[in-house]
């Protein structure tokens, strides 16, 4: 089953399958057609860009997690033009982590290999573009990950909107230790010197996020 927007491309696509002995089944243009024809034709592999109709940002990318969510076991390879590790990291997450494959569209080039890959894929392996892993393993590290489980609490709190003293009362400790626990926090998530209380609104913004 393949999913690609641009019509060249996906030709293209079919022809070379073809010719590495696949047969592909249905070919189509968005994620939600996608979603369809996988439910009627049960493909032993799904083939999908991650940006497609309408907005061209992640439908692809969404459809397969959904498909993934349905059937756990379904080998999916996503191709996308850019380098987008989250996209790999979402798309990992989905079953146990096996039978998925994330390739740069450049990969497509070098047809044997390509064909080798999804090969993997449907066997069970994870393949995921080498570029990609370079940008997993060199992005820089969470600094939530360095605070304490009471730091994580005290910060928890303060996200809910909590004043030191309330958050002292309700934990059983000191107003200062508070105070030195919310210092401790701003200093781990290398927050800039401005006054206390934009600090402590930056720090509840990085935990949100997280």
């Amino acid at each position: 089953m393949l999913a690609e927007d641009g019509v060249l491309l996906r030709e293209g696509l079919v022809s070379v399958l073809a010719r590495f002995g696949f047969d592909v089944v249905a070919a189509v243009s968005d994620a939600e057609e996608l979603v369809a024809v996988v439910a009627e034709h049960r493909p032993d592999l799904v083939i999908t860009d991650i940006r497609m109709p309408p907005t061209f940002r992640d439908e692809g990318l969404q459809a397969a997690v959904a498909l993934r969510r349905l059937r756990p076991d379904l080998p999916i390879v996503v191709l996308s033009q850019y380098v987008q590790a989250d996209y790999a990291t979402t798309l990992l997450s989905t079953g146990d982590g096996r039978a998925v494959g994330y390739l740069l569209k450049d990969r497509v080039a070098d047809v044997q290999d390509f064909a080798k890959s999804l090969r993997s894929v449907t066997a069970g392996a994870t393949v995921i573009d080498p570029e990609v892993v370079r940008r997993l393993l060199h992005r820089p590290p969470d600094p939530l990950t360095t605070l304490s489980t009471r730091e994580r609490e005290v910060l928890s709190l303060v996200a809910e909107g909590h004043s030191n003293s309330a958050i002292a009362t309700r934990l059983f400790i000191t107003e200062a230790a508070i105070t030195k626990h919310v210092g401790n926090i701003l200093t781990k998530l290398n927050l800039p010197p401005t006054d206390q209380a934009n600090r402590r609104v930056l720090a509840v913004l990085r935990y949100l996020r997280a």
